[in-house]
Formats: structure tokens, sequence, C-alpha cells
């Protein structure tokens, strides 16, 4: 197997044509919200989708996790390559493929050939994470943790607005139409990357085996890589094993809310989408092990909360329904400071790795995404929405006592 080889630190960190104009901050954000919609709209449509196909309660859990299990073999079978292949071509062929499992996604016949369209969608959506690089390689180190802030606002908006605009359409006109539009999207956002997404040459010289190979070495030479993704994984496992099961908890008393309030619900949460910029802020200075032990906290309070909330089966629906809204809004800040500021770090670490670094980073934390939704239906079926916030706030302990026992 050929060796890699990485630019040296007297060489430029990319190179980046200036024959494209550079796009700005607020279209990478618009690009990779876009994107990301396709990965956790299925969260709020278990309860339609499985019926639908023939799954059980239990089985509908792996809706969820589909894409998101697919986005993590994305991040680390298919992001490295933007180490080795210049990076506009990559990400306008990874959008190609997306649109093309979304439509196949609207038009699936069964639920096994679902999953796999959703597997394969959500692998072609790793293309976020070949956009994000290109930002931070455009920003001064000094600016860096405020750039990857703002263009991970536009990330985690789409995660947020994904459940409430998935909810609607699917009221409206079905699930199936949900994939139709998202393919439409797509289609127009790749014909606006095309005209203005900058060219991105790497400057690595390898085969894509070795690359792939170089993952495992990256990993074990990155002490801050590994915590920080490991404490990622463990919080995004607690966003997902919220946001998959609280559809099935607003549907019974006191809230008893159809599609259309659910969606309503799922809305509240991006408002912790504005935490991205103040925690990108915080670790530029210096503030970042603070901040992530506060956000570890904010996390466990919210499930305190929303455990205590939903244990409540008759009173003022409206008071339990804001209170609950509450918890997850502060779920939302938590999980959006922990990534943001773990984004931050492995960004400083080796330039000339960023695409590998980042398809790690994230790949990890998507695994734990999908851990947590493929065990929300176990968990309701287990001990209803008290196993649920359990669970959430268990992956929340272990990554602050993970973190106390760090020393960076």
């Amino acid at each position: 197997m050929s060796q890699v080889t990485e630019c040296t630190a007297s060489e430029p960190e990319e190179e980046v044509s200036a024959a494209t104009a550079a796009p700005s901050t607020l279209l990478f954000a618009i690009a990779t919200g876009v994107i990301i919609l396709n990965l956790f709209a299925p969260q709020t449509l278990v309860g339609i989708i499985g019926p639908s196909l023939g799954f059980s309660e239990s089985g509908a859990g792996l809706v969820a996790m589909a894409s998101l299990l697919g986005y993590a073999a994305g991040l680390f079978f298919l992001v490295p390559l933007a180490d080795l292949m210049e990076n506009r071509q990559l990400v306008l062929r990874m959008l190609l493929s997306a649109l093309v499992m979304a439509v196949a996604a609207a038009f699936a016949p069964t639920g096994w050939s679902l999953l796999i369209f959703l597997f394969l969608l959500g692998a072609s959506c790793s293309a976020i994470q070949i956009l994000v690089p290109i930002a931070a390689a455009m920003a001064p180190p000094e600016h860096r943790g405020r750039v990857i802030g703002n263009v991970m606002s536009g990330v985690m908006v789409g995660i947020l607005v994904s459940r409430p605009l998935a909810s609607l359409i699917a009221d409206l006109w079905g699930w199936r139409s949900f994939y139709a539009l998202s393919a439409a999207t797509l289609a127009l956002l790749a014909a606006v990357l095309a005209l203005r997404l900058p060219e991105r040459r790497p400057l690595v010289s390898a085969s894509y085996g070795a690359l792939i190979g170089s993952l495992f070495g990256l990993l074990r030479q990155e002490p801050v890589l590994r915590l920080r993704a490991f404490t990622a994984a463990l919080m995004m496992a607690s966003f997902s094993l919220f946001w998959t099961s609280v559809a099935l908890r607003l549907a019974q008393p006191p809230f008893s809310l159809g599609q259309s309030g659910i969606a309503l619900f799922a809305l509240v949460g991006a408002g912790g989408a504005a935490a991205t910029s103040v925690f990108g802020r915080m670790g530029d200075r210096g503030w970042t092990r603070a901040a992530t032990l506060a956000s570890h906290l904010i996390v466990l309070a919210a499930m305190a909360l929303a455990a205590w909330v939903g244990g409540i089966r008759s009173g003022d629906s409206v008071a339990l329904l804001i209170l609950l809204g509450v918890s997850a809004i502060l779920l939302d800040v938590g999980v959006t400071g922990d990534q943001t500021l773990g984004r931050r770090a492995v960004n400083l670490l080796k330039p000339e790795a960023r695409g590998r670094i980042n398809g790690l980073f994230v790949g990890i934390f998507f695994l734990g995404g999908a851990l947590g939704s493929a065990l929300a239906g176990t968990a309701w079926n287990f001990g209803g929405w008290v196993a649920v916030c359990a669970g959430a706030a268990g992956f929340g302990v272990i990554a602050l006592i993970t973190g106390l026992a760090a020393r960076t």
C-alpha cells in the first residue's frame, strides 16, 4: 500500500482557485442546512412511515437510523476523498447522488428498499463535511471558530427545521412528498454551487486505500480528535434518542398532538441553533474546556426537566408543552455547544488532513446518533418516556465524566 504524502508546514494549506468567486459564509450555511434536512426528517416521520411499510413500533426506529448510519459511512469512506480529489467536483457528484436517492426514497415500494435508499442518501449527504473544511480553509485561524460556528448554524437550523418541515409536508401530502420536494431542492442547490463554489485542490498524494488506511493512524495520533469525537457521539446519541421518541410522547395525553402539532413543537428546538456562534466565539477566546463541560450539564438539566414534564399525565397541557419545549431547546443548545467546540478543535489539528479529520470526527458522532435512534424503540417499549429521558441523560453523564477526566 502506498504512503500518504502530505504538504509540509511551509506549504499553503490548500489551493483555492480564484477563477470562481468565493461563496459567502451565508451560502455555505444555507447549503449545509439544505443537505442535512434529509438526515433528520425521518425522526418525526417514523410514526407514519413505519405502519405504511409494515414496520413494528420498535422497528420503526430503523427508519431514523438508516440515513444517519449512511451518513457515518459516507464520512468514513467518501469524505476522505476531499484530501485526494478536487473538492468542487466531488461535492457536485455527491449532490447528484443524493438527488437520485431522494427520488428513489419517494417511490420506495417496501420498507427494506426504503432503508437502503435512505442509507445511500445519508452517505451522499456527507458532502456537508467537504463544504465545512472549505469554509474553514478560507478563514484566518483567529476567526476560524466564528466562521465554523456560523456555517454550523446552517447545519443546526437544517437539523431542527427538518423535523417540523417534514411533519407539515407529510400532513399535507404524505411522507413520500417530502423526499420528492427534497430532490427538487437538491437540484437547485447543485446548480447554485456549480456556479459559486471555488475549486479546492488538495496537496496530498496517495492512493485511495492508503488514504482510508491513514484514518486509523490519525485517530491513534490525535488525542484531541479521539476525545472530541467520543463526547460528540455521546451527545448525538442523547439528541437522537430524545427527538426520535418525543413524537410518540406528544401524541399521548395531556398533549394529544397530531402531526401538525408535533411539527410546531419540533420548530421550537430551532432556537438552539443560535448557540453555534456563541460557542464558536468562546472557543476562540480559549474557554473550550469550561464551555464543553457547561454544554454537558445543560443536556443533563434538559433531560431532568423533560422526564419530569413527560411523566405528568394530566393538567394544564399548554404549560406542560411549554416546559417540554424549554427542555428541547436546552438539549439542542447543549448538543450544539459540544459539537461546535469539538469541530473547532479538530479543524486546528492538521490542515493537510482536514478532510479526513472532519470525516472521522463527524462520522464517529453520527454513529452515536444512529445508536440513539436505534435505541429509541427499545427504550420506549421498556419504560416509556421516562426510560427515554434516562437513556439520554446516561449518555450525557458519560460525556461529562469523560470531559472532567480529560486534561484539555
